[in-house]
């Protein structure tokens, strides 16, 4: 799905508004995640009064039209009870951005500076987010859940603190900053979860297959097949060999 050119700008404002209020004036050594959130938060609803609403004995990061959207940009472990609480009552949308394109910046404690930015080689897709979908798979086929993962571009500022001569091994991120919004994927059904299925897999396939295809390791291939078939997107067809055998599903 191509983001129209109004979201791009939309997502553009949200991250003016979040700069002007931070300007990365945190103070080094302050661990944070809260500018991909706080841009994040703030595309979804720009309205502060639908933003942090107490629910029982948690706080929703957008309450809006009797439905909740929850911003997580570390691990989805942590939303396991909030889930629990939340999808008894109302409708959960999950925003789980997935870096793109990434820029790293270095910090150096001691003496305040930031070197240039430098692209990382590494280019993020839709298939990442399988990683942590795994987390939450007992929620995944509940009718009240649904996913949106952002895709988009951000500089990363890093600590030099690491444990390597250069410092750069084991360093700490001090932050991510939101520069672009490259997609947006919706999964609401089954149906849906086909965007995250290549199309250039064959009509049968293996976890080798989807590995080859999507560009993941062997090992995160397997955690994509384990989730797509669990929500019914795949299905076992036989065994050959070491390995299992699927078909895509139609579409429900």
């Amino acid at each position: 799905m191509s983001v129209a050119e109004c979201d791009k700008q939309l997502f553009q404002a949200a991250c003016d508004k979040v700069m002007r209020q931070q300007c990365l004036q945190k103070g080094i050594g302050t661990l944070s995640e809260k500018t991909v959130h706080a841009v994040l938060k703030n595309f979804y609803e720009p309205d502060p009064s639908h933003q942090e609403i107490p629910i029982e004995n948690y706080v929703a990061d957008i309450l809006r039209d009797n439905e909740i959207i929850e911003i997580q940009t570390r691990s989805l472990n942590a939303m396991r009870r909030k889930l629990d609480c939340f999808l008894s009552h109302y409708p959960v949308t999950i925003v789980h951005p997935i870096i793109h394109t990434k820029w790293i910046c270095w910090i150096d404690e001691q003496t305040g500076e930031i070197t240039k930015r430098r692209k990382s080689p590494k280019t993020g897709s839709r298939y990442d987010a399988f990683y942590e979908l795994y987390k939450i798979k007992m929620f995944l086929n509940h009718p009240n859940l649904h996913l949106c993962l952002p895709l988009i571009d951000a500089e990363e500022y890093r600590l030099l603190n690491g444990w390597s001569t250069d410092r750069k091994r084991g360093s700490t991120r001090y932050d991510r900053i939101p520069t672009a919004l490259v997609d947006e994927i919706y999964i609401g059904s089954t149906g849906d979860y086909q965007c995250m299925i290549p199309d250039t897999l064959p009509a049968e396939f293996t976890a080798k297959d989807y590995a080859k295809e999507s560009h993941l390791a062997i090992r995160y291939a397997r955690t994509a097949v384990n989730v797509l078939r669990h929500v019914g997107a795949i299905s076992f067809v036989r065994k050959q060999g070491q390995e299992y055998v699927y078909r895509v599903q139609m579409n429900k």
